[in-house]
């Protein structure tokens, strides 16, 4: 019976935490020994929580995770006592929430870890970030009222930054505050203490590269989270103060650039930055996530989703792209890398990488006078250049289909000067599409005029038809690769996305926004390229997409005839298998499953002697299915 099953088990066994415990002179340390301490502590045994609770083991708790243990420990067990410690403050039992957050003298002893000088122990940083932030979730008030006392907290946050621990403790205080009007408190505080602008000064050429990255993380996921809460919290009173000064351009060093670009462009500085930058303005700028997520279906089904963009954002851009151009064409210097197909002596570089996704996000916005500018430098033309040089590099080959789909798919937008003087954009969402650099782009041409009011000619559609030659560019493309292919090498790594770029200008010249634009220049190439186009279209991309999109299992039924009337339901359908297979496990699944097994009492009780052998007989159950079974399982 179950009852005498249980007590066979002898489940109500003292734990060796308890017969610890049962010594008058035990210590932390031989508590933190045991392996079952953290699954008591959770557990909330009472006389565990009433020992760690006490002022002198909740001080040397904290102590732990915030002093460096003695450096002449073995490396293998130096660390063990800190993160036992850690795990145990953060165990999230409310009676130790309790006494940590209620405590001024543990938490100042837990905020001194800050005052010791960079750059911190990554592990111990890691343990006091976890435990700070299972505070602020936990007993948000009181640890958030003790923060605002401390005039320096924000001071040694950012002093700190380099560490990603930092950065996190950071963005908890932003996303785990509960109620709405004490996280609405907590921001205005941030916002007061002008802690945007302070992270935006540490994205600078003159600041090592870790807080730079940080710094610049920092602000993508504070863009990201404002964003998404801004989403779920419809009665919010007010704007997340936050955002807004990310999005605002009044506290920028110059009256025409956003706080981010002056950091990482500085008039006074030719220096250029390490890429951080443009990956917090990438940010900024959203691409829309119904453009990524939807890209491998867009070009059959199409869709549309507008967005809104501050215009102060892309008025504070605008002056800079000129500098994210040239970032382009002369990244920071990078040391050859070996990779699988060999030594990479130039790398693609992070810089690079996020300047072209800031790019492919300008563009979503289809601003008027972006787009000229962007014709003017040139940077589509180099961006290409990329794409076909670092074959490998899928990372960028997904940020180049991207621009080229924006370009294809918006329709013109009348000309309304500056982004200063237009308000909100709105973009429509496209189906869209990375390696080691081009050679430098081609002179500047002078910027091309704006689109009168009504205009249907895209500046950017002529742009990428006419200078970057963009159809002759994939049939060259391609014919070198089929070349490449039939001497036995390798099928290049960028040939995905340059079918998917081919696919997009066959469907936006069928039925996109610029239908009758592309079309006209496709009419007017060349008669030998257009030939070879057509041809291209018809045969070649056909079939590419045929091969594409040929399923890897065939699930063609075979019919059954009048003289053999069994051949179906002996080879019956993927739906009705699987509905065979449903029905089976139902059928198994009774009150008496267990016993089926053929398990008895005295197995279980030998399962210490012999622990395999419920497994072996597990490996021997037979399922018979009875064939003359009329039900969907004797067809299986």
């Amino acid at each position: 019976c179950p009852t005498t099953m249980f007590w066979k088990f002898d489940l109500n066994t003292t734990s060796h935490v308890d017969k610890l415990l049962d010594k008058e002179d035990v210590t932390l340390e031989e508590l933190m020994d045991e392996d079952d301490v953290l699954q008591e502590c959770k557990a909330q045994n009472r006389r565990l929580l009433d020992f760690l609770c006490q002022q002198q083991c909740m001080e040397q708790l904290v102590t732990l995770i915030t002093h460096e243990p003695p450096v002449d420990m073995d490396e293998k067990v130096r660390f063990k006592y800190p993160n036992t410690a850690c795990e145990l403050l953060t165990s999230d039992v409310p009676q130790i929430n309790d006494k940590l957050g209620g405590d001024e003298t543990l938490l100042n002893i837990l905020y001194d870890f800050l005052d010791h000088e960079p750059p911190l122990n990554p592990l111990l940083a890691s343990f006091f970030s976890k435990t700070i932030g299972n505070l602020i979730a936990r007993k948000t008030e009181q640890v958030i009222s003790f923060l605002r006392k401390k005039d320096k907290f924000l001071s040694l946050v950012l002093k700190h930054i380099d560490t990603s621990a930092m950065m996190d403790l950071l963005l908890r205080l932003i996303s785990c505050v509960e109620p709405t009007a004490l996280r609405q408190d907590v921001l205005n505080w941030l916002n007061e203490a002008r802690i945007i602008q302070r992270l935006v000064e540490l994205i600078h050429s003159s600041q090592d590269e870790d807080r730079q990255s940080n710094a610049s993380q920092t602000l993508c996921d504070i863009i990201r989270l404002s964003r998404d809460q801004s989403t779920q919290l419809q009665d919010v009173p007010e704007p997340d103060p936050l955002l807004t000064a990310l999005e605002s351009g009044s506290h920028s060093c110059s009256g025409n650039s956003s706080p981010a670009s002056n950091s990482q462009f500085p008039r006074s500085q030719p220096a250029l930055p390490s890429g951080s930058g443009s990956h917090s303005l990438c940010a900024v700028p959203p691409c829309p996530q119904s453009l990524v997520e939807g890209l491998m279906d867009s070009y059959t089904q199409g869709f549309e989703r507008s967005y809104t963009v501050n215009s102060s954002i892309l008025h504070g851009i605008e002056p800079r792209l000129k500098d994210f151009h040239q970032l382009l064409l002369h990244p920071p210097k990078k040391a050859a890398i070996l990779t699988t197909l060999g030594v990479l002596e130039e790398p693609l570089g992070n810089a690079r990488l996020h300047g072209s996704r800031l790019i492919a996000a300008l563009l979503h916005t289809n601003t008027p006078s972006i787009n000229g500018e962007l014709c003017r430098l040139g940077t589509m033309d180099l961006l290409l250049d990329l794409f076909f040089k670092y074959t490998w590099n899928n990372f960028l080959h997904f940020q180049v289909e991207l621009s080229i789909a924006a370009i294809l798919s918006h329709s013109v937008q009348e000309a309304k000067g500056s982004p200063a003087e237009q308000g909100t954009t709105e973009e429509a969402a496209a189906s869209g599409a990375l390696q080691p650099p081009g050679p430098p782009g081609p002179p500047e041409p002078p910027a091309p005029p704006e689109p009168p009011a009504g205009a249907t000619q895209s500046v950017m559609v002529t742009h990428l038809f006419q200078k970057c030659c963009l159809v002759q560019r994939i049939l060259d493309a391609w014919e070198a690769n089929d070349k490449i292919q039939a001497e036995g090498g390798r099928r290049r790594g960028n040939m995905g996305h340059l079918t998917r770029i081919a696919n997009a200008v066959v469907h936006n010249m069928e039925k996109g926004p610029m239908q009758a634009q592309i079309s006209d220049f496709i009419k007017e190439l060349p008669e030998d390229c257009r030939g070879r186009w057509e041809s291209f279209v018809e045969e070649t991309l056909t079939e590419t997409n045929r091969r594409n999109t040929v399923d890897l299992v065939s699930t063609h039924h075979l019919h059954s005839s009048s003289e053999d009337e069994d051949i179906e339901s002996a080879f019956p359908n993927e739906l009705t298998l699987q509905q065979a297979f449903s029905e089976y496990q139902i059928q198994q699944m009774t009150a008496n499953f267990v016993d089926q097994f053929g398990f008895n009492d005295e197995e279980f009780a030998d399962q210490d002697d012999n622990i395999n052998a419920p497994f072996d007989r597990i490996a021997e159950i037979n399922f018979n299915i009875d064939a003359d079974d009329d039900s969907v399982s004797g067809d299986l």
